[in-house]
């Protein structure tokens, strides 16, 4: 399995959440990846965090970040990559940036222009609005005024690499929407952007890492061990997705567990799963957390 498991790593593209996260956490790639995103050079101050975890309130579902990191004038940046269309991902940029402006302030505090100006960038390898476009930037306007920006320090960036518009870019850009899907030592060789070398640098290190490859090796083993358990695991999917459609309608682990009839130590994990997931419900997602938690 570990021969195989290596392999995989090796053949991981950009675009697979796992060698993004792991990549992003050198603060010049993540700072080339914003540069050549906005088309605008960025400095960051800070190094990334990766897989951030934040819950403002312990009633409220908890988020994950991909990638958090703030430039020189303190405006934060969120990058998320995203392989899949979940169907969900408009609202879920909506919440994610409203959870993360109310962390930003501490408790108390009235003075609303301390919000740190934020830019919320989603990737993805398809086009969530159908319009042919690598790049759709969302400010709030005036409807009836178009050229009347409320500037209240919030974007939220949505990058398609399919796009069709590429006479609007520049060629390192092009090169990156390229590279995002095909990450090989072709596609950085092919490219002038010194930028785009500089991420692939970093990556070619992650993939030669023996302590990054156990990483990815024990997250994989978990996953397959859970879809290899064959009728069990095919049981506990379907309980999941019981219990989720109980907790839609209001009801508590102890209701669940009497309903299913079902322990109730079991209900309360997956309860838990579940409601860090919400709103979605990604049963599939609920399923993979629930045996990595179990191992």
């Amino acid at each position: 399995m570990k021969n195989n498991v290596t392999t995989k790593l090796k053949d991981l593209n950009l675009v697979d959440k796992f060698l993004f996260d792991e990549t992003m956490e050198d603060r010049e790639a993540y700072q080339a990846v914003i540069s050549i995103l906005l088309e605008n050079e960025t400095t960051l101050l800070t190094k990334p965090q990766t897989e951030k975890e934040l819950r403002v309130s312990p009633q409220l579902r908890q988020i994950r970040l991909d990638v958090v990191s703030m430039d020189k004038e303190k405006k934060l940046y969120y990058t998320e990559m995203q392989k899949k269309n979940t169907g969900n991902l408009i609202k879920r940029s909506r919440y994610y940036q409203s959870q993360l402006d109310v962390s930003l302030l501490e408790p108390g505090s009235t003075d609303f222009n301390l919000l740190n100006d934020s830019c919320f960038i989603l990737i993805a390898p398809f086009d969530l609005f159908g319009k042919g476009l690598y790049r759709y930037t969302f400010e709030g306007i005036c409807r009836e005024c178009p050229d009347l920006k409320i500037n209240d320090g919030a974007v939220r960036i949505f990058i398609n690499t399919s796009g069709g518009n590429r006479k609007d870019f520049s060629q390192e850009f092009l090169d990156f929407m390229k590279y995002i899907t095909e990450t090989t030592d072709k596609a950085a060789s092919d490219t002038k952007s010194s930028k785009i070398k500089l991420i692939h640098k970093q990556v070619k290190r992650i993939k030669l890492s023996e302590k990054i490859g156990v990483k990815f090796m024990q997250r994989w083993e978990e996953i397959a061990y859970a879809r290899e358990d064959g009728k069990t695991a095919g049981e506990t999917l379907k309980l999941i997705k019981l219990i989720c459609k109980k907790i839609e309608k209001g009801k508590s682990p102890e209701e669940i567990a009497e309903d299913l009839e079902e322990e109730i130590d079991t209900v309360r994990l997956i309860y838990k799963l579940a409601i860090d997931s919400a709103p979605e419900f990604d049963s599939e997602k609920i399923f993979e957390k629930y045996y990595s938690y179990d191992s």
